[in-house]
């Protein structure tokens, strides 16, 4: 319910990015585990060779240990691309943080265009040792897709422990994403259909655009002056048909507590879009809720719940303290220039 007030997280499987533990519930969220395989290829086809991150050379092909400076104007001029191949180890010795890192994405998995990829790790990557974690992380992508990792802080973990991918802007839709954690690991998936939720706190309404068409109007109830919801892009981390919520957990007191249904979690501070009784009465009309985006009873919530998918993103325009880029994936809220700034390879000239 509050967006503001810091929580222990609890992850909902080993394999899963830390943020997407159920920080106001004081329960483990339910997901698919991920599935680490690993895929030898020689002499790969040029229409799969951005599949694999084989020695293939093919154009469309990302990689942060092997890329170069795009001059198209499809990209910005600090931005990269790759035409080399991918199968040649770095000239740097492989981390050995490599060989405990998490994915946030599951193997097959199906996402929302604002997914970034999150890699973490159990103790901090000196700051020696970060270029080399990039080098070591490949990203293929099929069609093309100019990207960049860049050091999170995230809100549960300490510096050094979180490092993410992502493109200028958000992904094309149907794009078929490969990463490599160094030696250790391969996971494949795919970018859906593009849809972002609009959430206007001052007008209590939410616009939901799929692949650039408004078609949905929602009344909402936001957070009340003082608990305001978290102002900024974020991204939908997880989805759970009923949540218990404690407001003991974010120090609120006794405000609220006990289970909310169709909840879709978008920060690791405890913001969710959720049913909420409230909002039979103040939907459309005025912000009540503790920093949620609360939906009607009648059907409404539910079927919001059933349309969003993780990796939808969720603007909220009209509120107050954009959201930190580590509480959940808030890494939209950063410019492509400021992304840049806390990538190692950049900074160690290898590349960026």
């Amino acid at each position: 319910m509050s967006t503001h007030a810091p929580r222990t997280r609890i992850p909902h499987d080993p394999s899963a990015h830390p943020a997407t533990g159920h920080p106001a519930t004081g329960h483990p969220a339910t997901g698919r585990p991920a599935v680490h395989r690993s895929k030898a290829v020689a002499g790969a086809l040029a229409a799969a060779c951005a599949l694999v991150l084989a020695a293939t050379g093919c154009a469309d092909t990302t990689s942060a240990a092997t890329s170069t400076a795009a001059t198209g104007p499809a990209a910005p001029s600090d931005a990269h691309t790759s035409t080399a191949s991918a199968s040649a180890a770095p000239a740097v010795a492989e981390p050995t943080a490599l060989a405990d890192a998490k994915v946030n994405v599951g193997e097959g998995a199906t996402v929302g265009v604002g997914m970034p990829i999150s890699v973490t790790f159990p103790r901090p990557v000196p700051r020696s040792e970060r270029a080399a974690v990039e080098h070591w992380l490949g990203v293929g992508t099929e069609p093309a897709v100019t990207g960049a990792w860049s050091w999170v802080k995230d809100r549960n973990l300490l510096d050094g422990q979180r490092v993410d991918y992502r493109p200028p802007a958000y992904w094309k839709p149907g794009t078929r994403v490969t990463l490599r954690v160094g030696s250790h690991a391969v996971r494949h998936f795919s970018i859906g259909r593009s849809l972002t939720a609009t959430v206007d706190v001052r007008a209590h309404t939410m616009t939901v655009t799929e692949d650039g068409r408004p078609d949905t109007r929602i009344p909402v109830t936001a957070g009340r002056p003082g608990l305001d919801t978290w102002n900024g892009t974020m991204v939908v981390m997880d989805k759970q048909p009923k949540v218990y919520m404690d407001s003991r957990t974010v120090g609120l007191g006794d405000a609220y507590h006990g289970y909310y249904a169709w909840a879709v979690h978008t920060t690791t501070s405890g913001t969710y879009v959720h049913q909420n009784p409230n909002a039979n009465t103040y939907a459309g009309r005025a912000n009540v809720t503790h920093g949620c985006v609360g939906l009607a009873t009648d059907g409404t919530a539910e079927r919001f719940y059933r349309r969003v998918i993780p990796g939808d993103v969720i603007r909220v325009t009209g509120s107050k303290d954009t959201v930190e880029a580590g509480n959940g994936y808030g890494d939209w809220n950063l410019t492509w220039s400021q992304w840049l700034a806390h990538s190692a390879t950049r900074h160690a000239g290898g590349g960026r």
